[in-house]
């Protein structure tokens, strides 16, 4: 860029692009949710000065007025959502898995201060959802939603993104799958608790003086931690699979809530 040739007018790109940036960046997952404010501000930065030579949007998509920068600030939240709600889905199928496994164990009173959220959640929800961040953050799953960010700014314009009924049926479609994906992360550790329950049932029948109850709690506990390792494979293995269509599907669900497109 000449600056003894700037043009008053590319301010207003800046502040498109700023704007572009910072409201999808600030809901994503891991972006919005792990980074102190001080690092989101100083990546807010760094990504709009990298992005604006190149990806800016033109001076005249500024808005005249403070409605339609309304309209535009809701559009805006909008795509950060939509960019944010399929990554989110596929951490709360894990957390709908690990809340399962959690009851079958019978740490249904074992809970663990969530420092994000400010709540508490189960145990074995809160193991599972760490080593999904974990694994994805190892498999680039954060370039991912940094490439996902750039391309919006070739398709939807800015605040372009609305609720279409195209695009809220594909999202319900995949909270479909959400629940789906949540049972069968747990059904390996469902099965095997469940063996060990109608083991102890013929077990208590055949000789009734055995305290069961005792016995039964750590044979559970054990089963379910051995099973788990086994649940661990599974949910690396969905994690590798979804960051595999991510990029396709965040261009898809973007197109569809464009309407020209």
């Amino acid at each position: 860029m000449d600056i003894f040739n700037f043009d008053p007018k590319m301010v207003l790109s800046f502040y498109l692009t700023l704007f572009r940036i910072s409201v999808v960046l600030f809901i994503m997952p891991f972006f919005g949710d792990t980074l102190p404010n001080l690092v989101k501000a100083a990546l807010l930065i760094v990504l709009t000065l990298a992005v604006w030579p190149k990806l800016s949007f033109p001076p005249s998509y500024y808005p005249a007025n403070g409605f339609n920068i309304g309209v535009m600030f809701v559009g805006e939240l909008v795509l950060g959502l939509t960019l944010g709600c399929i990554v989110r889905m596929i951490i709360a199928t894990v957390q709908i898995g690990g809340a399962i496994i959690n009851f079958q164990m019978g740490f249904s009173m074992v809970n663990s201060f969530d420092p994000l959220t400010g709540m508490e959640e189960p145990m074995t929800t809160q193991f599972i959802y760490m080593c999904t961040m974990l694994t994805f953050l190892s498999l680039d799953g954060h370039l991912h939603l940094i490439k996902a960010l750039g391309d919006s700014f070739s398709i939807v314009p800015p605040g372009g993104l609305f609720l279409s009924p195209a695009l809220m049926n594909e999202v319900m479609l995949f909270s479909k799958q959400m629940f789906i994906l949540g049972v069968r992360i747990a059904a390996p550790v469902i099965m095997a608790l469940f063996l060990v329950d109608l083991a102890l049932a013929l077990i208590s029948r055949t000789a009734p003086q055995m305290n069961i109850l005792v016995m039964g709690f750590p044979l559970k506990i054990a089963v379910g931690f051995l099973f788990l390792s086994y649940v661990m494979q599974m949910m690396s293995d969905y994690v590798t699979s979804f960051i595999s269509v991510m990029d396709g599907v965040m261009l898809h669900l973007m197109k569809l809530g464009v309407p020209h497109t």
